[in-house]
């Protein structure tokens, strides 16, 4: 179950990694969303969705499509399965040439995250993992870190966050690793090279749910930042925040978010 679904979506996500790492190595035109400049968007994003979407539609034209950089359609809502895309989660990091991005791929069965392919086409690392059987980094199986205390746990935080202060009340206790795009964060956490992550800042759909399907393949635990499980796949598609973590880290850090910051 699911082969082909995986097959699909590692393909894809290699296809979507050639384009960017192309784009990254001679430079592209920057683009932004907002007046405010903070959400850039260039055309390796915007090639790379189409390169995804050609192949995931003539593999799987039944199934429902969200993306990051396709105008949505409500259509989905009624489909049980639907893929949820970003075809480049960190372009502040693309931009600035920070090696911290990946294109994701996820799919979601019945509101539930079953399937997840992660590619950093700059390391040439692909995450992929199926819930209940199990995450590979290239091939090889992976798990996440077996790390049970909060001191000297390794946490990953986005800069923007840190640059803001959020994480100012946070690092007396763990160990705060800036790091680029959420969904580079999960796979590396599912992989079991850092311990967790969490955010009360409400992320898209798009930015966790390949990754929330890592975690859970790798044997971690990932939740929105009140505890609650992930649902995707919903009419306006942006979750609360999250805590994503090994299995052993979980509450201790959700009974740390709790008591140092906990969520508006």
């Amino acid at each position: 179950m699911w082969e082909r679904e995986l097959q699909v979506a590692e393909q894809a996500a290699r296809r979507a990694g050639a384009i960017i790492r192309d784009f990254y190595e001679h430079g592209v035109p920057v683009e932004y969303k907002d007046r405010a400049r903070d959400n850039p968007v260039t055309a390796a994003d915007t090639e790379a969705d189409a390169c995804i979407q050609e192949l995931v539609r003539d593999n799987f034209p039944d199934d429902g499509w969200l993306s990051e950089e396709t105008r949505d359609s409500h259509e989905r809502l009624a489909r049980r399965r639907v893929w949820i895309v970003d075809p480049l989660d960190g372009t502040k990091e693309f931009v600035q040439h920070i090696p911290e991005l990946c294109v994701c791929i996820g799919l979601v069965e019945d509101g539930r995250a079953v399937l997840g392919v992660s590619y950093n086409p700059i390391t040439d690392e692909l995450f992929a993992g199926v819930r209940g059987r199990g995450l590979t980094v290239n091939g090889v199986g992976a798990h996440v870190s077996a790390t049970a205390e909060l001191a000297g746990a390794r946490v990953l935080a986005s800069r923007s966050e840190n640059s803001r202060g959020e994480w100012d009340a946070f690092k007396p206790h763990v160990r705060v690793e800036l790091t680029g795009s959420v969904a580079f964060k999960l796979a590396l956490i599912g992989a079991g090279r850092s311990d967790g992550t969490f955010s009360l800042t409400p992320k898209h759909e798009w930015d966790i749910c390949s990754g929330a399907a890592l975690i859970e393949a790798g044997g971690g635990r990932i939740t929105d930042c009140y505890g609650e499980p992930l649902l995707f796949n919903r009419a306006k598609p942006l979750l609360p925040g999250l805590i994503a973590t090994n299995a052993a880290l979980y509450e201790p850090i959700r009974e740390l978010i709790a008591r140092v910051a906990p969520p508006r």
